[in-house]
């Protein structure tokens, strides 16, 4: 060693001393081994898969951070003629439609108790849904709101020979981003609907599949406050893309949301109404702030889905690492269902966690089982990372002689790991 490497090697020790630390798994932990996993036989009597039944997807009121909020992103399209037939239009309507945005929200966030049945005590669960405005990424000036001069594609006619629900013109002419955002379309009843008796120019939509319709907001607006009214209508329609069917109209799927005559659409209506009118999303009626624990996991299941297109309209948060989303299991848990965490897990001391489905990991994340911790693995669980990149691995924490532990039941798969357990 030179004169010149033995004066800097000194200081080159106190540097190395802040950095190695920081390089190895924390805490006395190190990444699984082979030879380190308990290996159980895995049972095929009884061996109905749980990932696709939609209990497993009821969320956990005792574990609320165990089914992360989803963000659906969406657009908003306001049709009009060309010489501006519709005065919504400009600055105002910007306003409007982000307050049309936030009601639909609000409702999201306060579930509220169903009607029917009448005295019923099905729980309101939380929604873990919300929708997000969501411009071009590339362009500054877009704020996810547009509006479009149409004379030929403006209207939506809900009924009778000349209905145009169904179609895609408008969609297919003016959709933005169809790919991974819902757009969607604001359009008046065509004004020759409107003028016959027997056309109701209420409040109404559809789901189209990577783009909803909704009708009425223009019949319907008297001020720039009345937003209000059309939280439900779009709620409804995210039902639908979602997996929802009419509660009413025939078997749902949901043995909690009880079919019912379609006779009333608000209390007060009549006695009976009082006793007999539902809130459901799902209904047609005049409040639609309920939705049953049976309709909150559907929409669950269909969210983890990774063949369903619906999938690409949420927000992947489960692509970016966020320490703050981290999950730590210290009692006895179960997950029977497909998950997307957004942060690091940990099976503390005492905690056991049993995966029976798919569970993407984010980037850069770790599962740390501590000592006294047990994870389990189904032979039907699958963890990677759904958005092709790697998650560092499992971490097992020894202090002394005791150690986290890892149970492979049948063959699990394990995927996208920086550190595999053959290393």
């Amino acid at each position: 060693m030179s004169k010149k490497d033995r004066h800097y090697w000194p200081v080159l020790a106190i540097v190395l001393s802040f950095l190695l630390p920081a390089c190895l798994p924390p805490g006395g932990s190190r990444y699984l081994r082979v030879d380190e996993v308990q290996r159980v036989p895995a049972s095929f009597e009884n061996a109905k898969s749980p990932c696709n039944e939609w209990e497993s997807y009821v969320p956990d009121t005792l574990h609320p951070e165990h089914t992360p909020m989803r963000y659906v992103r969406i657009n908003m399209h306001w049709m009009n003629t060309r010489d501006t037939a519709y005065d919504l239009k400009g600055h105002d309507m910007v306003r409007y439609t982000k307050n049309m945005v936030y009601a639909a929200n609000y409702d999201l966030s306060k579930n509220k108790k169903m009607y029917l049945p009448h005295g019923n005590d099905t729980p309101a669960l939380p929604i873990g849904v919300r929708l997000l405005l969501t411009p071009r990424p590339d362009d500054t000036t877009d704020d996810g709101i547009y509006f479009h001069y149409d004379d030929s594609l403006y209207y939506y006619v809900h009924k009778g020979k000349n209905r145009n629900l169904h179609k895609r013109e408008v969609i297919n002419q003016y959709g933005v981003q169809l790919d991974t955002v819902l757009n969607i379309f604001i359009m008046p009843h065509h004004p020759d609907s409107v003028d016959s008796p027997t056309y109701k120019a209420y409040g109404v939509g559809v789901a189209l599949g990577n783009a909803v319709k909704i009708s009425g907001v223009y019949d319907n607006h008297t001020k720039y406050d009345d937003y209000w009214s059309h939280r439900g209508v779009i709620n409804h329609e995210v039902g639908h893309i979602y997996s929802l069917s009419h509660t009413w109209a025939s078997n749902d799927g949901c043995d909690d949301t009880p079919r019912h005559p379609q006779d009333c659409y608000v209390k007060g209506q009549s006695a009976h109404c009082d006793t007999s009118v539902s809130n459901n999303v799902m209904d047609y009626v005049a409040e639609q702030n309920s939705w049953s624990p049976c309709q909150i996991a559907r929409v669950h299941r269909k969210m983890t889905d990774l063949g369903s297109k619906t999938r690409n309209y949420l927000l992947p948060t489960w692509c970016e690492l966020t320490d703050s989303l981290s999950i730590s299991i210290r009692d006895t848990v179960e997950w029977p269902c497909h998950k997307d965490l957004n942060g690091h897990l940990t099976i503390a001391s005492g905690g056991q966690l049993t995966i029976h489905c798919r569970l993407s990991m984010p980037p850069g994340a770790v599962i740390r089982v501590e000592p006294g911790g047990k994870l389990i693995l189904q032979s039907s669980a699958w963890l990677h990372n759904a958005c092709g990149e790697e998650w560092e691995g499992i971490q097992i924490g020894k202090k002394g002689s005791k150690s986290g532990e890892v149970v492979f039941i049948g063959a699990p798969k394990l995927e996208d790991m920086r550190h595999p357990l053959d290393e």
